[in-house]
């Protein structure tokens, strides 16, 4: 009996030991993050394939530097979960958009391997993988015939490689279509020969101003949507559609034309049809957000229009396993803050088509059909979760949720009576399972993130709900610091979203290691969807209509309020602020009205809204959520008193202006303009500016900046605040 009890507390002692030496969350753990997306289950149903992506770092013992970049591999999941996955392609490749051939003895997939993308195909029977395409203009979202022999794949073609008149107005103003030299077009002897010259009459310089233009030396703007991600995007692109056998050496063959984009393409169950989204244009792409569903023969010939519902936008049609019918994706309405995403189904002949989703107040994210063709299953965003639901294509069933609370599905599958999924949760921020539809039964398919993660100490999030005075209901959550003590007050950081129709909560993978490295530096963190939130339904998604200040702000501050009520150790004098996007915007605002913080940071923010409409290619904002644009009186009043600039010189509390040099979705001069003022003030504000890095900086930025941002952000509260013991991750 004394060896036994000799022998437990040996084992307890061997356990509290194992505990006490798990360690805290650390900026350089987000390295050690693996994402899975991009599911694809095979034909049989006894595997899937995936794409892993990874952050790498390599030092360069010469410069002494350290290179930081992604990774993206396809990977083979056993879908029963009695092996572990295998790497399927290695490199410092980003491989991606992974389709199975119908007979299942191949993979095509897209590499992105200089320039422009191209289709891959990885025979499964041995061999490696090899290139398909050669498409100049790259090549993307493949698709194979049933038959396996072919493949269908997408190109952008630039407007200056495509030949004939635009179906609009030009709109390069006093110029005619076709009046100048398409120099790009030229071959070689066609240039030398072509008189050009600044000292010429007006036909050779304009020849030699269209060869300065055709070098990007000076850039020539004529659309209304010259704003890309990075930079400007000077030139309208097409999407076109090319078939190409699916072998070495093959020849594709473009199947589209004109002045239309096609997208999503789809072969149909006999290989007789090929089916996505177009737009017939009779004006600028740029002033298009319609769209309906085509179908064209395999060759492209007898091309027509499926399906058209006046100022909806169809996107990502999918045939049915029976072929009998398609599924899509439909907008509610026009615009970005009155629209809705539902599930359509229609007969593959066309004619009129079902909303499956007419009842359900949530927005459709992405779908997968039944093997039977009778149900789709579909992702949407709800109460902070990202759930899994079912419908029935017959249209007057409510759609039910078949995954479990305080999760998110990330991406998913369904085939071959299996859905594979990754899911995020608060312990993990990734992981693949498998569901077998008719049991239940749910398989752990990997382990990325669970075994690195084992010997973490992580914080847990508490779910509370108030109720406004008018009525609107808001859902908040708070995490604890690492290592909390009963009785001791700890700083909290109020963390806000963007959007405005961003949505936070328990299926927040993207602030996964954010929030967790916060509470591992010994904050609390607090976080909240105000109105305008998505995953409440349309109202609350309007509900920040004209009203981006006043009306959200008081849900964040209310929800703020009641945590230190529901949470005893908040400390009411030691609050921080920050967020980015809309957030940013929110932060401005914010300590424009409220002086309670002691700190805050504002990211790639939206400060002044008229300057924005200018400078940021998501200046539809304005009109959808404000009803006009500056130049019309009562929209300008409006616009002014919602921009946070207008109450700069109420700003006292310590700011950190956050901005990347290539962020052109918000623009860069609003987070000048901010700074500057605040200087000139000689307010406490610091501003800092990441270069090679646009608006999605803090979600896939080169992996070095993010961890330099993180830690940017806390050091600047690390001034302001105090706690009361050391944090975890100072002691490191």
């Amino acid at each position: 009996m004394r060896h036994i009890c000799l022998f437990i507390a040996i084992c307890v002692l061997s356990f509290n030991s194992s505990a006490q030496e798990k360690n805290h969350i650390v900026a350089s753990d987000l390295l050690k993050i693996t994402n899975v997306n991009q599911i694809a289950i095979s034909p049989d149903g006894k595997q899937a394939v995936a794409i892993v992506s990874r952050k790498k770092s390599k030092e360069d013992a010469v410069k002494g530097t350290t290179e930081y970049y992604y990774t993206q591999h396809l990977f083979m999941l056993d879908v029963s979960g009695k092996t572990q996955p295998v790497q399927l392609t290695f490199g410092d490749r980003r491989d991606n958009q992974p389709v199975w051939s119908p007979d299942g003895k191949a993979i095509a997939f897209v590499r992105a391997d200089g320039e422009f993308s191209q289709v891959w195909i990885l025979p499964l029977t041995g061999g490696e993988a090899y290139p398909v395409t050669k498409a100049k203009h790259g090549a993307g979202l493949p698709a194979w015939s049933p038959d396996g022999k072919s493949i269908v794949y997408s190109s952008s073609v630039p407007l200056s490689a495509m030949t004939g008149v635009v179906p609009w107005s030009y709109e390069r103003p006093g110029r005619k279509q076709n009046d100048e030299v398409n120099w790009k077009a030229l071959s070689d002897s066609e240039k030398k020969a072509l008189a050009n010259s600044p000292d010429g009459n007006i036909q050779e310089v304009r020849a030699w101003l269209a060869k300065n233009n055709s070098e990007k030396n000076p850039r020539v703007l004529t659309r209304l949507n010259l704003q890309g991600e990075l930079t400007l995007d000077t030139e309208e692109k097409f999407d076109h559609l090319f078939t190409i056998d699916a072998k070495v050496g093959a020849e594709s063959k473009q199947i589209t034309s004109g002045y239309q984009n096609f997208r999503g393409a789809k072969w149909s169950k006999d290989g007789k049809h090929i089916i996505c989204s177009s737009t017939a244009l009779s004006i600028s792409p740029d002033y298009s957000n319609s769209s309906s569903l085509w179908r064209m023969d395999s060759d492209g010939k007898n091309l027509v229009e499926l399906l058209k519902v006046e100022k909806r936008a169809m996107a990502n049609p999918e045939y049915s396993p029976d072929g009998k019918s398609i599924a899509f994706v439909i907008s509610t309405a026009e615009g970005f803050l009155v629209r809705q995403e539902d599930i359509g189904v229609v007969a593959a002949a066309g004619g009129e088509y079902t909303n499956l989703t007419k009842t359900f107040d949530r927005d459709v994210q992405t779908f997968s059909w039944s093997d039977d063709s009778k149900q789709v299953f579909f992702t949407a965003e709800n109460e902070g979760d990202v759930p899994l639901y079912n419908v029935t294509v017959t249209g007057d069933a409510i759609p039910k949720r078949i995954s479990p609370e305080n999760f998110g599905v990330i991406n998913f599958n369904a085939r071959a009576g299996k859905i594979v999924y990754a899911l995020a949760e608060v312990n993990n921020p990734c992981e693949v399972y498998s569901r077998d539809i008719k049991s239940n039964i749910a398989a752990k398919l990997t382990s990325f993130n669970s075994s690195w993660l084992a010997g973490k100490k992580l914080s847990q999030l508490k779910e509370y709900w108030i109720t406004r005075p008018d009525g609107v209901r808001v859902q908040y959550w708070i995490m604890e610091p690492i290592g909390r003590k009963e009785g001791v007050k700890y700083p909290t950081i109020l963390n806000i979203h963007g959007g405005p129709t961003a949505m936070w909560g328990p299926a927040a993978y993207t602030m996964w290691h954010e929030f967790q490295l916060e509470a591992a530096w010994g904050y609390g963190v607090v976080f909240c969807n105000p109105r305008g939130s998505g995953g409440y339904g349309d109202a609350h998604k309007r509900g920040n209509l004209k009203d981006w200040g006043n009306g959200p702000a008081s849900d964040i501050l209310a929800s703020l309020d009641d945590a230190t009520k529901q949470a005893s150790w908040i400390d009411q004098n030691q609050l921080v602020v920050e967020g980015g996007s809309y957030a940013g915007y929110m932060v401005a605002w914010i300590i424009g009205h409220d002086n309670r913080f002691k700190a805050a940071n504002a990211q790639r923010g939206v400060y002044d809204l008229t300057t924005f409409m200018g400078e940021g290619n998501a200046w539809r904002l304005v009109p959808d959520y404000f009803g006009g644009y500056p130049w019309d009186p009562e929209t300008k009043k409006l616009l002014d008193s919602e921009s946070p600039l207008t109450y700069v010189d109420k700003i006292n509390t310590p700011l950190l202006i956050i901005h990347a040099d290539q962020d052109l979705r918000t623009g860069v001069i609003q987070s000048e303009m901010l700074y500057k003022s605040l200087k000139i003030m000689n307010k406490p504000v610091e501003y800092v500016r990441y270069p090679g890095e646009g608006h999605e900086l803090t979600r896939s930025g080169n992996p070095g900046r993010m961890m330099d941002h993180l830690l940017r952000v806390i050091e600047f509260f690390e001034r302001y605040v105090t706690h009361p013991e050391p944090p975890a991750a100072s002691t490191n």
